[in-house]
């Protein structure tokens, strides 16, 4: 049933901590539903979903298979949806994806397992999916559906314009499906245009609907579906109605529902500073009035009525949220020296610091910080930069084919001496044969695999240059969790921790800028989070730890709201610049990052526009005029932990 507080979402929708919790209340669901019918001599038939968001769910269904004897022998499944023209050996193909993380861990009959061929000839797919659509009919129907939700709302690779009744059917995709899965495939080019998908009427028909998501990336378009009325544009939102849908989430991907972003508008409030600063800088914003004209009639008019009774009057308030705000504002990201720091982000002392910048993949430093990164530096500071992995899967093949082959051009047409068996040039030769006639089947090889990584880490030494940093302050750890695996099919363990705990402990930083907080666990962001999580819990006796202070930067593309803010960092126009200087070194991330909004800029278009943004939001609430701000959250270390 729904609370007062859930009175805006039209899909009932249970929030978890993390999505590990979550996943345990699914399979659970879902083992209770197998062994019930089993009890009943019935089988059970389970619709899946593949990506990152249903791991979990199926790490758990084998840890309950091994260790609880849950057994699949009368369960029968049908997957969403395969890319057309993909073999089922190939390794982004759905099919290799469930056995690899289900099926070959479980005792379910090969036979009783269907996932659509993506082998189909284009003139026989009609009528194959209608045999799809017949085969699951002839089972009993679909029990227990889930479902994960894709950035533009789709369901399966049912994308924006798929109807209520669509059925199992060949699908053009969207572009911002085929640019988010450009990192899979190694590149945009490499992606499949078409796909087989179950369509919304067939889920519609299951007998119980879950919706999984993690992660802020999904946040408002989980909101949308869950709250705002049912439209084509948006798939999920589709699911509206049905007698048995539900979403799980974990609270990154509940941060824009209404009463997490705006709780005073569903009920009775426990007033802390929190949501004091959250409330005001929101009506702000909603009666486009700076925080010091605020007035008590527009606390009335806008639902902060209890506030002004609690906690007011306006102008107390607006007083108290301003000086909050503006004490938020530094050009000292690391403490300036010899100045009283009552009502500055980050002490005085010690100084200069000791400062540890955490990349998960190279890039992300530049994007998201660039312009502080140059302040620390300048001001002082002493300056690591640290890329927790190569990065190597997010380069295009055309890259490295265009060094490669100007390796072996440039030995033939320059009469290099060839002074050992085998010359740079004849090796490039070979590795560019091997990039032209790939097996696709096996993904890269680790020769192709290390030249992509060369690529990245020449370009962060360009872009750390820009900055002035030094070259002996950059650190590749080239974490084997990514070195050995694939974007979905990483495995972190112990030796990626120790390396993490080995840096630490080597720079014994007095700050650390990280990212990845709020991101889905199974990103290479997210993984690196938890790395360093787990990293800092074996540290956490060590001595200087207790002068540590822990910055987040949000993430490429994205920005903390005004209210989460605790240092905001002003760059002149010359230091946006140079980031965006910077930031062009990246030439192997042309279009390779999923662009949150416009599909026309490149990352340090977007990135620069994003810190024009930031520093327009603080003029709005009137604060100084900046040209741009990078911002940054405050954790302390037993947050860190908890989270």
């Amino acid at each position: 049933m729904s609370t007062e507080n859930q009175q805006f979402e039209r899909i009932p929708t249970r929030i978890f901590h993390n999505s590990s919790d979550a996943a345990q209340v699914v399979a659970q669901e879902i083992a209770a539903l197998i062994r019930s019918r089993n009890e009943a001599g019935k089988k059970t038939v389970l619709g899946l979903a593949t990506g990152s968001t249903p791991l979990p769910v199926y790490k758990e269904l084998v840890r309950l298979h091994r260790e609880e004897n849950l057994s699949f022998r009368d369960v029968i499944t049908f997957n969403l949806d395969e890319y057309h023209g993909l073999t089922p050996e190939h390794p982004e193909s759905y099919h290799q994806f469930m056995w690899q993380r289900l099926f070959s861990m479980v005792d379910i009959p090969s036979d009783q397992v269907h996932v659509p061929s993506g082998t189909i000839p284009r003139a026989e797919v009609y009528e194959y999916c209608d045999r799809y659509e017949a085969e699951i009919e002839k089972a009993g129907g679909l029990d227990y559906q889930i479902l994960g939700i894709g950035r533009t709302g789709h369901i399966g690779f049912n994308e924006p314009g798929s109807t209520r009744d669509s059925k199992t059917r060949l699908v053009s995709l969207d572009s911002l499906t085929r640019r988010d899965a450009a990192r899979d495939f190694l590149g945009e080019a490499n992606v499949p245009r078409y796909a087989i998908t179950m369509g919304v009427g067939t889920i519609l028909k299951a007998t119980q609907v879950v919706l999984m998501a993690w992660g802020e990336a999904k946040a408002d378009v989980v909101q949308q579906a869950a709250e705002e009325p049912p439209n084509e544009n948006l798939p999920a939102g589709l699911l509206q109605g049905h007698p048995d849908v539900r979403f799980f989430i974990d609270e990154p991907a509940a941060s824009a529902l209404t009463r997490i972003k705006n709780p005073w508008l569903v009920g009775a409030m426990d007033w802390t500073d929190a949501s004091i600063r959250k409330a005001v800088l929101w009506l702000s914003n909603s009666v486009e009035k700076p925080i010091l004209k605020l007035q008590d009639s527009d606390y009335n008019e806008c639902g902060l009525g209890e506030l002004l009774t609690e906690v007011g009057p306006a102008y107390d308030l607006n007083i108290r949220v301003f000086n909050q705000t503006q004490h938020t504002i530094t050009g000292w990201p690391g403490g300036k020296p010899e100045a009283d720091d009552s009502s500055r982000p980050e002490r005085a002392k010690p100084f200069p610091k000791r400062v540890l910048v955490l990349s998960p993949e190279p890039a992300d430093d530049i994007l998201c910080m660039g312009g502080t990164i140059h302040r620390l530096n300048n001001q002082g500071s002493d300056v690591t930069l640290a890329y927790l992995t190569s990065g190597n899967l997010a380069v295009p093949d055309s890259m490295a084919q265009q060094i490669l082959s100007l390796m072996s051009e440039m030995e033939k047409e320059l009469d290099l001496k060839k002074s050992e068996e085998f010359s740079l040039g004849q090796i490039a030769t070979v590795l560019l044969q091997e990039l032209q006639t790939p097996e696709v089947e096996a993904g890269d090889s680790k020769s192709i695999r290390q030249v992509k990584s060369l690529v990245r880490r020449n370009e962060a030494r360009d872009a750390s240059h820009n900055l002035k940093v030094e070259q002996n302050k950059l650190h590749f750890l080239d974490l084997p969790f990514y070195e050995n695996g694939r974007y979905r099919a990483f495995h972190p363990d112990e030796k990626d921790i120790a390396q993490l705990v080995d840096l630490l402990r080597n720079i014994k930083p007095h700050q650390i800028f990280f990212t990845g907080s709020l991101s889905d666990p199974g990103t290479v962001s997210g993984i690196n989070f938890q790395l360093l999580r787990s990293a800092l819990k074996l540290l956490a006796n060590d001595d200087w730890i207790s002068n540590l202070f822990l910055w987040s930067y949000r993430g490429v593309g994205q920005e903390w709201p005004l209210s989460e803010i605790d240092m905001a960092v002003p760059l002149s126009p010359d230091e946006l610049n140079l980031k965006v200087e910077a930031s062009f070194q990246y030439r192997s991330q042309r279009r390779q990052f999923p662009l949150r909004d416009s599909a026309h800029q490149e990352i340090w278009q977007q990135t620069d526009e994003l810190n024009r943004n930031t520093a327009g939001s603080y003029d709005a609430v009137g604060m100084a005029e900046y040209e741009a701000i990078e911002a940054f959250k405050q954790f302390d270390l037993s947050e860190i932990i908890e989270l």
